[in-house]
């Protein structure tokens, strides 16, 4: 079999496993060996996201039969966080993995990378990015900056935050101190907060001190492994700001275009393969760590109706003013927003009603061993 037809077809195809394991033989005495450093956009104590990451690295380095090695660095080993993109643009690193929409304080298109407020949730956006046209949309859009992505992963939806008091009314929202993320800082600090950015290793210390008086992050897998239950106790949901939430690898484009063929497919399968690792971990052990919560003494409660449509009404007018200012912005969210009316419509007759169906017949009639 002629070696490129079946490293294109192994890198492309669903079977990433079983294909990726033949080319090292065929790859390594011929093709050169590559060196990359990539930061991850996240501490090492957080094992899935973190860990995807790991996963695609060694991944490519055993399909290449370590032909191609990249380095992963993890948050802030070489540079802060909020500089990685920057560096990946000047081609100081070849890539960095991250959450496009810490990078709105750039431009805020970085957000249609990751999830905007109220936006589409992880089966909706996965739909728009790859088949939608959402993907060509915004690395288009990235292209004039020499970099491009790959999504890598999703979360699913996020949980609300973790706060130091109840909020019971809009009220209550004036003057809170809250680390958020992305263009929901803009929602929180219409309605009177006071939003703040903070990497993922500095949430703890700042709530204990009472810097913030609130925090998001992820769910109960990772927020319970940083410890956020211990200085605060009212978790909230739903994660209105983040309905789902893609993951990338930014990659600079010189380097990319300087890779064998072989490797851009190996690339592409192995940081495709993140994505349903990720949210199949996340899946899997959100609920196992939210009894855990729930028995340590978190209290679960869910944002009142009237703060949501406020956020709601903040939102629609952050779209239409950022809009105005950015021409490239409201194209993007155009399109964002007309996919995400037809994929809801779609959700209402599929998949809503088949999970409120089980719900239903779940509480009705327990299923055995529960």
């Amino acid at each position: 079999m002629e070696r490129r037809s079946f490293l294109s077809r192994a890198g492309a195809g669903a079977g990433v496993g079983a294909a990726l394991v033949a080319a090292p033989a065929i790859t390594k005495a011929a093709l050169p060996a590559v060196r990359w450093r990539c930061q991850s956009g996240y501490p090492r104590a957080l094992d899935v996201l973190f860990g995807t990451d790991e996963g695609v690295v060694n991944r490519i380095r055993e399909a290449t039969g370590g032909r191609f090695h990249i380095t992963l660095h993890p948050a802030g080993e070489i540079v802060p966080v909020a500089q990685a993109a920057e560096v990946v643009i000047a081609g100081t690193l070849e890539a960095a993995t991250m959450t496009p929409f810490w990078y709105v304080g750039l431009n805020p298109i970085w957000a249609f990378g990751a999830a905007v407020p109220f936006g589409m949730n992880t089966r909706q956006h996965n739909a728009w990015w790859e088949d939608g046209g959402g993907e060509k949309m915004f690395n288009d859009w990235l292209r004039q900056f020499g970099v491009q992505i790959t999504m890598s992963g999703h979360t699913g939806v996020q949980m609300g935050g973790w706060f130091r008091r109840e909020i019971g009314s809009v009220a209550d929202v004036n003057g809170l101190k809250i680390r958020v993320s992305g263009l929901a800082g803009h929602i929180w600090r219409a309605a009177g907060a006071v939003p703040q950015m903070i990497a993922a290793a500095d949430i703890f210390p700042a709530l204990e001190r009472g810097t913030i008086e609130a925090a998001e992050w992820v769910g109960p897998h990772d927020d319970e492994r940083l410890g956020f239950h211990r200085v605060a106790r009212f978790y909230y949901y739903p994660g209105f700001a983040e309905g789902g939430v893609a993951q990338g690898w930014l990659v600079n484009t010189r380097a990319w275009d300087a890779l064998p063929g072989e490797y851009r497919s190996i690339f592409t399968a192995a940081v495709h393969e993140g994505v349903n690792k990720m949210l199949a971990r996340y899946d899997a052990r959100n609920e196992i760590a939210l009894r855990r919560l729930i028995a340590g003494g978190t209290q679960i409660r869910e944002f009142p109706r009237p703060i949501l449509e406020s956020f709601w009404g903040h939102a629609q007018a952050m779209f239409a003013e950022i809009g105005r200012a950015n021409p490239d912005f409201k194209r993007l969210h155009d399109h964002y927003a007309s996919f995400q009316r037809r994929a809801v419509a779609w959700s209402r007759i599929q998949e809503n009603p088949y999970d409120d169906m089980i719900a239903h017949m779940m509480r009705r009639r327990p299923a055995a061993g529960t």
